[in-house]
């Protein structure tokens, strides 16, 4: 199969210049690093990027986003670099959109444009598709309006860079509306699907584990180092889209699921938080969240932000609080100095560990430290089981942590701990069951 003709493009991030009267809209991170990100996400998608600027813009024009020099400078650039497409590190109105389109003769797309396409690219199961075409009806239709129908160029059915297409928009609201019905309808199915697995799971009372972190930050490489997985790991953005949980055993022996979940970006459009919810319910079933960073990135501190943002508006406040470990990865790419001042002073936190997921360095502490925090919701018990009972033996120990065990003729005492949620479960099971710490 011939390989497809990469498309050349433009990649412009407008920074609004900071000033008094629009001091609270400074952004947390620089414009070089903003527009690197930018050409990052372009690149993703194997687009040529032949030209990137940065234009600084002391306000946004209604009618292009950014002024009338700039827009016709960038025409040159357009026609001289032959550009297929301009990337606007931003969020264009329709009219903006299409304005830029007529000047420049060429496709133009958005930042939430831009990030809608790399999702569907590299969407492969059912759900993660059905994810994808959600969000991507959901930003068509907010940007129907009746004055595309005369556009002659051809658009993407359903994506923004290529495709068959139309050569006019002739999906109307009732009929994008009706799709995100069915749509909706399908991801509930998966959805319920999900809970039943995770209903599964709860009678094989194995905590759960999720990475987040930004994009890049390297959860799938961590992932990859602790379960032995061949999860795609790439030095790129969005390299996995979709969930993907193995089976760990933990320092003492206790077992636990790791969740890997999609890397989160700043601006992350609402059609893909809300189209992913259900993936991302992942994390707040979580028993721990471990928050990836990518400790050497120049805008660790700004990622660091951008995912509790996106993790405050999924409803995980408290979980935040209470049961998040901070895990600085890629030390390994940090100059000496640095190196050791972030792991010498990690050590002395029990929320934040400095780690490479490239190395292994730190992976063992980790391991310690989440099943510190597990073992916090875990309460000691006395339990007394017969001898002979080789089967009520065998789950004790593959569900609970074996402080110490007396046998005697007839019966074997043995002094446990474990989670809360399973006492009932223990007591349905085993014949006598003491909630005595003292004899632990």
């Amino acid at each position: 199969m011939p390989q497809k003709e990469k498309q050349n493009a433009i990649v412009i991030y407008p920074a609004l210049v900071v000033s008094p009267a629009n001091s609270s809209k400074a952004p947390l991170r620089s414009s070089s690093a903003r527009l690197a990100e930018a050409v990052g996400l372009a690149e993703a998608i194997s687009l040529n990027v032949v030209f990137s600027e940065t234009v600084n813009l002391s306000n946004i024009k209604p009618a292009t986003f950014i002024g009338a020099g700039s827009v016709e400078r960038i025409g040159g650039l357009v026609k001289g670099l032959d550009a297929d497409l301009v990337i606007m590190d931003c969020q264009l109105s329709p009219m903006q959109q299409r304005n830029l389109e007529k000047v420049w003769g060429a496709k133009v797309i958005d930042r939430t444009a831009l990030i809608l396409e790399i999702f569907g690219e590299r969407a492969s199961t059912r759900e993660g598709v059905l994810q994808v075409e959600l969000a991507h009806l959901s930003y068509q239709k907010s940007r129907l309006v009746k004055s595309w129908t005369h556009l002659e160029r051809q658009r993407g059915g359903a994506g923004f860079l290529g495709g068959p297409g139309e050569k006019q928009i002739e999906m109307d609201r009732r009929i994008i509306g009706e799709k995100i019905i069915k749509l909706k309808k399908d991801l509930e199915a998966v959805k319920r699907t999900r809970g039943l697995h995770r209903k599964a799971r709860s009678r094989v009372p194995y905590p759960v584990i999720a990475l987040v972190g930004y994009t890049n930050a390297g959860k799938s490489t961590l992932f990859n180092h602790i379960t032995g997985a061949g999860v795609l790991a790439k030095d790129q953005l969005f390299a996995t889209l979709d969930t993907t949980m193995r089976q760990i055993t933990l320092p003492a022996g206790s077992h636990a699921i790791l969740s890997d979940t999609v890397g989160f970006i700043s601006e992350l459009p609402t059609e893909l938080v809300a189209a992913f919810r259900a993936t991302l319910e992942e994390v707040l079933e979580a028993d721990i969240i471990l928050h990836v960073r990518d400790c050497a990135h120049p805008d660790s501190a700004a990622q660091k932000e951008d995912v509790l943002q996106v993790l405050k508006g999924l409803g995980v406040g408290d979980k935040m609080e209470h049961s998040m470990i901070e895990v600085l990865n890629k030390v390994d790419l940090l100059d000496p100095a640095t190196r050791s001042g972030m792991l010498s002073s990690s050590k002395r936190k029990n929320k934040v560990i400095a780690v490479s997921a490239v190395t292994g360095e730190g992976l063992p502490r980790l391991l310690e430290l989440i099943e510190e925090y597990l073992s916090r919701s875990k309460i000691d018990f006395t339990v007394k089981i017969d001898s002979s009972d080789g089967a009520k033996i065998s789950w004790l120990y593959r569900h609970a942590e074996v402080i110490k065990r007396k046998d005697d003729a007839m019966l074997s005492t043995f002094y446990v701990r474990m989670e809360k949620s399973d006492i009932e479960r223990l007591k349905s099971m085993l014949k006598e069951v003491s909630g005595d710490k003292d004899n632990a």
